[in-house]
């Protein structure tokens, strides 16, 4: 009995190690314009559903347009657990409170031609401690949905109408490697 135990032992430990290490995710096979930066490892990886909210209203050649005012959604693991939500900013902010501020950088076509485009996002902003206090860089990517309405239905007779568009997108974030020991 004891010998059986022994043996269990050593595979115990290495099993308790292995919990112990964090987890390495995969960045995504993106092309180069939205790809993060070198030297950033992906510390989150979440799946966002919600809604782009857009407003009716006209540019300054008179011309009636959908503007973005702001996305409205919930981040999800891989599990499917809520563990953040998205909102105007953009905003990111992750359950333990911290949150990131960035700015769009780069984006290309979505492969889905009713859909908004791929991002790579800039951290311009920080708050609160935890996950999201080192991330510098947000992408967004594998969106389907959120294209603003017709042109045509953003008329005078419906001047600042909101319209909530239906969208999904994966979005990865970004942290510096941390630095080797010496």
């Amino acid at each position: 009995m004891h010998r059986a135990l022994a043996r269990l032992a050593p595979l115990t430990l290495l099993a308790l190690a292995a919990a112990a290490q964090p987890q390495t995710i995969p960045a995504p096979d993106v092309p180069d314009p939205i790809k993060a930066p070198p030297g950033e490892r992906v510390v989150l990886r979440t799946q966002a559903s919600g809604v782009q909210i857009y407003v009716c209203g006209h540019a300054a050649d008179g011309a009636a347009q959908w503007t973005l005012k702001a996305p409205e959604a919930m981040l999800h693991d891989g599990a499917g657990n809520l563990v953040g939500h998205h909102s105007a900013g953009p905003t990111w902010t992750y359950k333990d409170g911290s949150a990131v501020t960035g700015k769009a950088v780069a984006h290309l076509d979505a492969l889905d031609p009713g859909a908004i485009p791929w991002l790579r996002v800039e951290v311009t902003s920080h708050a609160g401690k935890g996950l999201f206090e080192h991330v510098t860089t947000v992408q967004r990517i594998r969106t389907r949905g959120g294209e603003p309405p017709q042109a045509a239905s953003c008329t005078p007779a419906n001047q600042y109408e909101e319209s909530r568009v239906p969208y999904s997108a994966d979005y990865y974030f970004y942290a510096p490697e941390p630095a080797a020991a010496p």
